[in-house]
């Protein structure tokens, strides 16, 4: 044993190899004595015991020269002689509750040229790996790559991973925060995965939870009662303490994670969970810290921030240097609420601030948020801020994603609950919309699988679990009285996460929806209209009760339209619109229809520029061309 030592290491807490030997770093202020326990290979027996050094703050570190990758560790603290896993473990490979496992970081990266990723033109692509693939580990969703690939991704979107209790979760109630879990693999397992997208030409992003911490297997309690708050609750449990007492090295921890994942693993950006429940009345906000923090990590690659906030706080995008938090993007749930009604007529529960109308799916593809500030009666309080000045791009629009399948009663996924012309239309909406889209895993072959809410836990959590679920999927009224005849599905249920499993053999059974979304992602990328995301070129007007059309006006002329109709056939009068007059010398041209039969639709008739017909259920492209004989042209003559 040497000296205790922080010289050397990369973060502020963890087991971290060294040129001889490993350090170790925990924070533990309410302890007087912290030993270090290194164990056999098997995991099992004691080889060494070593005080620990306290140092300032609480932090105590330790410098083993006899320990080597693979070793298992943990802490033994004052009297207790339980051993405890690191706080901060690297990997956990025999569940949360079992001793740690020091990892060597080396990788060998094919992709050492990657400049990483940037906000314009991106398709994001959320997947659980879970339940992405049959077998649910790393190396099996590497095999679909090149599937993703080829239908238009350019950015996948890791659901959480860092290690929870159990054989199955979502896991947004991770515990150990540094380990990826090894229900997946191995972290050199993750590595090989980011490092094949690379090569690919894709970017890989991971969700990350900042909010609170797992019920089961959080050891923090042991080391420090200054991890969570006393002052703000969340509804998944205590927030994490960012401005209290002793706040500083749990803004530490927080901030080196999210660099972690950055540097060691080349993640491309984060997906910050619930930032609305991120309690910080400090001078200067945690993200503020931790967007700086990620990009200082990065070094010349090219990183994505992106956050989910229910309150709609712009300050998110906006420069650290001007009193924001400097994130890339937000996820705009308003996008997918109208949509979501418009598609199904159902408005209860959340919804029930949405009416699906074309005006609000027409304002939100023009402005983003559609509660900018407003008074939203059933949440009886303001909601959102102003858009103005911000990007189209800035704004994550989907039509799926993990949270709003599993609030369906069934889990069913959108195109289960509304018609097939009605869902093409709305895709196309979605997809050629200025916004950045995001698919869910199987949404472009159309996954007949649903996707649950699941999370394995011990008897008495579990049943807590299943009854805080039910409650929840029981504030909709149509299904108020569900469970009782086993109409919802058990989270704690394990065949419940392996229904949740993705079907691949319906790519070539479900073509047509996996041709559709191909085709509209390949139109996104090439056109030199839509693949701009400028929503200052963009105008629109509501046209019927379930109609709207939306036009770009380009310089030149090279103009587009889509009109999108979710009702019966109209036969309309354009007359008095002025948003249907072709450009100057123009006319318009069907350029892409969301009913061709490639798509499973039932077809759409010829386009007469004369008398519109705007079929049901389908979104039509329109491009602008030269007209014959310079029709459109207007001859000014001067006397």
């Amino acid at each position: 044993m040497c000296d205790a030592s922080v010289q050397g290491r990369r973060y502020p807490v963890g087991a971290e190899l060294q040129e001889r030997g490993a350090s170790f770093r925990i924070w533990s202020p309410a302890c007087q004595r912290v030993e270090l326990v290194l164990l056999d290979s098997d995991g099992q027996s004691e080889r060494h015991v070593a005080p620990m050094e306290r140092q300032a703050d609480g932090y105590y570190s330790v410098f083993i020269d006899t320990a080597r990758a693979g070793d298992f560790y943990g802490f033994s603290l004052d009297e207790h002689r339980q051993l405890y896993p690191d706080p901060a473990s690297r990997f956990q490979p025999r569940g949360v509750h079992s001793p740690s496992q020091i990892v060597d970081p080396a990788f060998d990266w094919q992709a050492a040229d990657w400049r990483g990723v940037r906000l314009k033109g991106q398709a994001l692509y959320e997947l659980h790996l879970g339940t992405f693939t049959p077998q649910g580990t790393w190396g099996a969703a590497a095999e679909r790559l090149g599937h993703l690939r080829d239908v238009g991704v350019t950015l996948i979107e890791i659901m959480p991973i860092a290690d929870f209790n159990g054989e199955f979760g979502w896991g947004y109630d991770g515990v150990a925060w540094f380990a990826p879990s090894r229900l997946y693999g191995t972290p050199h397992d993750a590595k090989a995965f980011i490092d094949q997208a690379h090569q690919m030409g894709m970017g890989v992003i991971l969700d990350v939870v900042y909010n609170h911490f797992g019920a089961s297997g959080n050891y923090t309690g042991v080391y420090s009662p200054f991890y969570v708050s006393q002052r703000h609750p969340t509804e998944w449990g205590a927030a994490l303490n960012y401005d209290g007492e002793h706040a500083g090295p749990v803004r530490e921890l927080v901030v080196a994670n999210a660099a972690y994942w950055i540097d060691e693993f080349r993640f491309d950006g984060l997906r910050l969970d619930a930032t609305q429940a991120i309690y910080d009345d400090s001078p200067r906000h945690l993200l503020a810290d931790l967007s700086t923090a990620v990009r200082t990590a990065a070094g010349e690659r090219s990183v994505l921030l992106f956050a989910e906030n229910e309150s709609q706080q712009v300050c998110h995008i906006e420069p650290v240097e001007a009193g924001g938090f400097g994130l890339d993007g937000l996820w705009n749930d308003d996008f997918h609420h109208a949509c979501r009604v418009a598609a199904t007529g159902h408005a209860e529960f959340y919804y029930a601030d949405y009416a699906g109308s074309p005006q609000e799916i027409l304002s939100a593809l023009r402005r983003g948020y559609l509660y900018q500030g407003q008074y939203a009666p059933r949440q009886k309080r303001r909601r959102g801020s102003p858009t103005r000045g911000k990007q189209a791009a800035q704004f994550v629009h989907y039509l799926q994603n993990h949270d709003q399948i599993a609030n369906s009663g069934r889990a069913l996924r959108v195109h289960d609950l509304t018609s097939a012309g009605r869902y093409r239309a709305l895709t196309a909406l979605l997809l050629l919309g200025p916004q950045t889209p995001m698919l869910f895993m199987g949404q472009e072959f159309g996954a007949s699988a649903p996707f649950n809410y699941f999370a394995d836990h011990d008897v008495e959590l579990a049943q807590l679990v299943r009854e805080g679920r039910w409650g929840y999927i029981r504030r909709f009224p149509r299904t108020a009285k569900w469970g009782d005849k086993g109409e919802l599905a058990d989270p704690g249920a394990r065949e419940t996460f392996e229904a949740s499993k993705l079907d691949w053999s319906e790519c070539e059974r479900h073509a047509p929806i996996l041709r559709l979304h191909g085709d509209l992602l390949r139109l996104r990328r090439e056109d030199a209209i839509f693949s701009q995301q400028d929503w200052s070129m963009l105008d629109g007007a509501v046209v019927g009760t379930e109609a709207l059309l939306l036009r770009w006006e380009a310089p030149e002329g090279d103009d587009r339209m889509i009109c999108a109709n979710l009702g019966r056939d109209l036969e309309w009068r354009t007359v008095s619109e002025p948003l249907t007059a072709p450009p100057r010398g123009k006319q318009w041209r069907l350029l892409w229809s969301s009913e061709l039969f490639e798509y499973g639709g039932a077809g759409t008739p010829e386009f007469d520029p004369e008398n519109w017909i705007l079929p049901g259920h389908t979104a039509i492209v329109l491009e602008a061309i030269d007209g014959p004989d310079g029709a459109g042209r207007s001859r000014c003559r001067t006397e």
